[in-house]
């Protein structure tokens, strides 16, 4: 069954209030960007990477340093509408996609395959990590209740689908930033997700603190 990775680091980091692109500062001395594409590279059950950067960053990649990247394609205005373009580069003979923010270097080879096995399964899964803080709902500027977490997760990458379930979820649907990510539009398909269990390390680049965070965590391996 082949399946097709969609790595999305189009954005321009804006949070990051960094003139480069936060997926190409350096942590262990490579690139964030870099970080992710090696998982990839050597996940067994990849067989082809899409990158989708920003036009310009798309138009100057050297795609020669990883063996699996096939396409390097510009973003689109929302991360949603990034995926809609990497989607639209998976080959006619792919049977699984599976979506990787590439602000994301921790993730694991085993996270990958994992995620990738249950996709084969069910149609649709999703990384997920436990929360450690207790979290409250709020109103006014007040706390309104106490969530039960053990009934939450965080919601990590990668996310892998059958292609047919993703492509009928990008269907017709409204592109905008509050598309995070697609397992939200694939819940409005009614399709069920399943959840695979991640690490808490599999951290998302979002501030300049995540970047020391993440050093630290490379050192440690």
């Amino acid at each position: 069954m082949k399946t097709a990775a969609i790595i999305v680091a189009a954005g321009s980091g804006s949070r990051f209030k960094s003139e480069t692109p936060k997926q190409f500062l350096e942590i262990g001395g490579k690139r964030v960007i870099d970080h992710a594409l090696e998982r990839f590279q050597a996940a067994p059950s990849v067989d082809t990477i899409i990158l989708v950067l920003s036009e310009d960053q798309a138009k100057s990649f050297d795609r020669t340093t990883v063996e699996k990247l096939t396409n390097v394609v510009s973003g689109g205005p929302t991360r949603a509408e990034s995926v809609r373009n990497g989607l639209h580069a998976v080959g006619t003979d792919v049977e699984i996609v599976v979506v990787h923010d590439g602000a994301r270097p921790l993730v694991t080879v085993d996270e990958i395959e994992r995620t990738i096995a249950k996709a084969i399964e069910t149609g649709a899964a999703c990384l997920a990590a436990n929360l450690t803080d207790t979290i409250k709902s709020i109103s006014g500027g007040e706390i309104a209740a106490t969530l039960d977490r053990a009934k939450l997760r965080r919601a990590l990458t990668p996310q892998a689908f059958k292609i047919e379930v993703l492509r009928a979820a990008f269907e017709g649907a409204e592109l905008t930033d509050s598309v995070t990510d697609e397992c939200y539009l694939v819940e409005k398909l009614g399709h069920p997700i399943a959840i695979v269990e991640g690490s808490s390390r599999n951290i998302k680049i979002t501030h300049p603190e995540d970047l020391v965070l993440a050093e630290a965590l490379i050192r440690k391996v």
